[in-house]
């Protein structure tokens, strides 16, 4: 029976880099007349939830909540005992909640859209007959990367922990031409070899499940990841994901955010001449300690140009006020926290000084952003070489030898990356690209297409 109305469960991990585009999704899903059970870890339910519900065509997105299993004297931070925890507990409390839903409204779910972080849930998708479709959050090499954990051991890239046995350059798949260097291995990449085992584990677990899900889904495009993507053809890119230039979606900006955003950095980004503002903004996890914050301070004042600087509330690793508080004025606006696709595309931004998250990668690419490189964890420092390296719309910074970067350091590659004419119109030639996905018969907009008509039939 075609043309049904799908009720969708959508179940992101519980980090903001995460349920963001998650929620872009969901309200593409309902423009195409989906009903939408989105589920957040009770924890975050409170934080994301702006309203209970948003109404388009009749349809509406739920937001309900289930336990992580932590209780609330623990670290949700630590991404290790999140994992953990989350493993033991949610699997048995999501086959709950959809009973629940099941024998409390006429709508049975007709599938489930789960982060592939959370790719255990296609196991009680499959228990409780459930159509189900995977979303991998990063780029299509990292998910390349992670799904083939077996193939890196057994061909002595990686231990069994999953730590790099040396500094070598690999071949990932099986008939790429490129090699990757061990630098590559995101997980290796969190400092804490505690947390980095438990996260590494996880992430095993749930690649276990990727291959009873339908579809796999990707925030990338054919031109931005080529290689990999003619090698993993069943994952689907249909990005970039921007609600900002969705005419559709455009008005629920805010929703899905776990800080509330200053929306006053819009009108203060309206005085400034374009071209000329720093937008500086590390995501919702990158900690400075007091050092590397005084420096970064002290370097956007001797940029003598105009910035937005967005410092998190939880900023909790120094006294940020005795710092921003010697450069707030007419030049520098600091906020909470921004709407970042409205800051990335207005015409007063010059550079967009980041940690590259792949959300944030994504978002300044499309709004033909240049890039200074300022990864924190994870697959940060990979989007950071790909930034520089591949696309050449970047340039990242140089630590000294305690690993601290200097002032000096930090206004040299500003006025570098300024005054690179080549830079921005490599920037500008690369949203063309990511943006004629988008458009109507854009190919990542054709393969969204594909995937609501199967949902519908």
């Amino acid at each position: 029976m075609k043309n049904q109305i799908p009720t969708l469960l959508m179940l992101p991990c519980p980090a903001t880099g995460h349920v963001n585009p998650m929620i872009t999704i969901a309200l593409k899903l309902v423009e195409q007349g989906c009903n939408i059970i989105f589920v957040n870890t009770e924890f975050n339910h409170n934080r994301v939830v702006k309203q209970e519900s948003t109404n388009n065509n009749g349809s509406s997105i739920k937001f309900v909540s289930i336990q992580d299993g932590l209780g609330a004297e623990n670290d949700r931070s630590n991404a290790g005992e999140l994992c953990e925890s989350m493993l033991k507990t949610m699997p048995s409390m999501l086959e709950k909640l959809i009973d629940e839903i099941h024998l409390s409204s006429d709508h049975r779910i007709s599938c489930i859209v789960a982060d592939m972080a959370m790719g255990w849930a296609m196991e009680v998708a499959c228990k409780m007959r459930i159509r189900g479709a995977l979303f991998w959050t990063g780029s299509a090499v990292m998910f390349a990367l992670t799904s083939n954990t077996p193939m890196l051991i057994h061909n002595g890239v990686i231990d069994s922990q999953g730590m790099p046995l040396t500094t070598r350059r690999f071949q990932l798949l099986p008939g790429m031409p490129a090699e990757m260097d061990t630098n590559i291995i995101w997980w290796s990449k969190i400092s804490n070899t505690t947390i980095q085992k438990k996260v590494y584990d996880y992430f095993v677990q749930c690649m276990q499940y990727i291959n009873l899900s339908d579809w796999w889904l990707c925030n990338t495009t054919y031109e931005l990841e080529p290689a990999t993507l003619s090698y993993v053809p069943k994952l689907l890119p249909i990005g970039p994901l921007l609600r900002s230039h969705d005419d559709a979606i455009a008005t629920a900006t805010s929703i899905g955010q776990f800080w509330d955003e200053d929306l006053s950095c819009m009108s203060w980004l309206d005085q400034q001449p374009h071209n000329s503002v720093l937008y500086v903004a590390f995501g919702s996890s990158t900690l400075f300690d007091q050092n590397q914050f005084a420096e970064l301070t002290l370097a956007l004042e001797l940029t003598n140009r105009p910035f937005l600087w967005v410092v998190r509330q939880d900023y909790h690793r120094t006294d940020k006020k005795a710092y921003t508080s010697e450069i707030r004025g007419n030049r520098g606006k600091i906020v909470g926290w921004a709407p970042q696709e409205k800051v990335l595309s207005h015409p007063a931004i010059a550079c967009f000084v980041s940690h590259c998250g792949w959300n944030s990668t994504i978002e300044g690419l499309s709004n033909g952003v240049p890039f200074l490189c300022w990864p924190y964890f994870t697959d940060q420092f990979h989007n950071k070489t790909y930034i520089c390296e591949e696309l050449k719309v970047g340039l990242g910074f140089d630590s000294d030898e305690n690993g601290l970067i200097q002032h000096g350091e930090i206004k040299m590659k500003v006025d570098q990356l300024l005054n690179d004419e080549n830079i921005r119109s490599r920037s500008l030639k690369v949203k063309e690209k990511l943006l004629s996905n988008i458009s109507k018969e854009g190919q990542s907009s054709m393969n969204f297409k594909r995937f609501v008509k199967w949902l519908k039939e």
